[in-house]
């Protein structure tokens, strides 16, 4: 992390757990954990259904909520989808755009990630921009190509104003819910990879200015090491999110 250029932070993602009942609790149980541990933005994105629930359990906290998914498109004829402006007022400020397993499962695409990330700006949401090589893609030797060609794809039609509300989060497709993790030097070397392409889309200032995450199975044990890199400035958390005990010691070390 280089806090003097960037502000860390740290993201659960939930996922589909937790019920509204449960979502409560878990703050409720996170919240004096975290307390006071305020040199980087703390959030949880969590299932449509438990944003009220968690925005009205975080009031009075440093905790911040998002969400997982939007849609490209204001409103209309698309059955389980949801609206950037439908986010915002259920209490969401932050959304996951374009994760691994979105990507895997539900068709997502460079271009529909990059629809959904204007879509996520306009409706006035912080986006947390995910891309990330496939284990067979990284033994090819093409991690640099794959990760900057999803990076430029998912940017298209966004401008450098706009470059103040994205986050990237660097995941490994083959580090998501493995246990493998990359190590701190492979992070790292994707992340500066990553703000190189930023740089080469706008200039220095922004690259510099940008939070870029590792996301890659970060836990309670490899977080200070990931994020004593320069170029990590933060996580992307999976299970560790779900253990306000675990959350709580990778939020410690980005403080």
């Amino acid at each position: 992390m280089n806090k003097t250029l960037r502000r860390p932070v740290i993201a659960g993602n939930w996922k589909m757990n937790m019920t509204p009942s449960k979502a409560k609790a878990l703050i409720s149980e996170l919240a004096p954990k975290v307390e006071g541990k305020n040199e980087c933005d703390i959030v949880l994105c969590v299932p449509f259904v438990d944003i009220a629930v968690a925005k009205e359990a975080a009031e009075g906290t440093n905790i911040k909520i998002g969400a997982q998914n939007v849609h490209f498109a204001k409103s209309g004829a698309y059955t389980g989808e949801i609206a950037a402006d439908m986010l915002v007022e259920a209490g969401a400020e932050y959304v996951v755009i374009g994760h691994s397993e979105r990507r895997q499962y539900f068709g997502e695409t460079d271009e529909t990630v990059n629809l959904r990330t204007k879509a996520a700006l306009e409706g006035g949401l912080k986006v947390i921009l995910c891309v990330g090589e496939l284990l067979s893609q990284r033994e090819q030797g093409i991690t640099a190509e794959i990760v900057s060609l999803q990076t430029k794809i998912a940017l298209q039609g966004v401008t450098a104003e706009q470059m103040k509300n994205i986050i990237i989060a660097y995941e490994p497709v083959w580090a998501i819910g493995t246990g493998k993790t990359a190590t701190a030097d492979q992070a790292e070397e994707v992340c500066a990879i990553i703000r190189g392409v930023i740089a080469g889309l706008y200039d220095d200032a922004v690259a510099k200015a940008t939070v870029i995450q590792y996301g890659g199975s970060m836990n309670a044990a490899n977080a200070a090491e990931l994020l004593s890199r320069e170029d990590i400035d933060g996580g992307l958390i999976g299970g560790a999110s779900l253990k306000s005990e675990d959350f709580s010691i990778i939020v410690s070390a980005a403080n």
